[in-house]
C-alpha cells in the first residue's frame, strides 16, 4: 500500500456537492492499494501514520504525532498512486488492486486508524471526489508498506 500524508490545518472531501468527510488539524492521507497488498500492509501503514512525528512541539521541532496533538485523519482512496508512466505518458494502473480487494483493505486501514483512537473521516470509494486542503508547512510524506521508498 502507498500513502501520501499531508499535515493540514483543515481538509475536506466533496462528492456531488455533498461533504463526505471534513477535518480540522490533522492528516490528509491519500491511500492506494496494490494487487499484492494484504492485511499486514494496511495495519503497517495505519500504525506508521498514526505515529508519524510531523507536528511541532513547543520548541518548534517535528516531534509530535497526530495522536499527540489531538488531530484527526481524512483518508481518501486513490488508485492513481499506482499509476506507472515509465513506458510513456499515459499511466498504466496494472499494479493497482481490483476494486473489491482495494475497498476491503482501504476499509481495514480506516478501521485500524480508528482503533488507534483517532477520528477518521473518509471520502467515497470509487467516486469522483473534490479534495480541498490547507497543507501546513507544507509537510508531505510518502509512505510505501513494501518500503519501496
Amino acid at each position: 500500500m502507498r500513502a501520501v500524508v499531508q499535515r493540514v490545518s483543515r481538509a475536506r472531501v466533496t462528492v456531488n456537492d455533498f461533504v463526505t468527510g471534513e477535518i480540522g488539524l490533522g492528516l490528509l492521507v491519500l491511500v492506494g492499494v496494490a494487487h499484492e497488498d494484504n492485511e499486514t500492509d494496511a495495519e503497517y501503514l495505519a500504525e506508521k501514520i498514526a505515529g508519524l512525528r510531523i507536528f511541532e512541539d513547543e520548541d518548534g521541532k517535528m516531534n509530535r504525532s497526530v495522536i499527540d496533538v489531538g488531530g484527526s485523519v481524512l483518508a481518501v482512496s486513490q488508485f492513481t498512486l499506482y499509476g506507472d508512466v515509465r513506458k510513456g505518458k499515459r499511466p498504466s494502473f496494472d499494479a493497482a488492486a481490483l476494486p473489491v480487494e482495494a475497498r476491503r483493505l482501504y476499509e481495514m486501514f480506516v478501521a485500524r486508524i480508528q482503533a488507534l483512537g483517532l477520528r477518521c473521516e473518509t471520502g467515497r470509494f470509487q467516486e469522483m471526489m473534490q479534495v480541498e486542503l490547507v497543507n501546513e508547512g507544507p509537510v508531505t510524506i510518502l509512505l510505501d508498506s513494501k518500503k519501496g521508498f
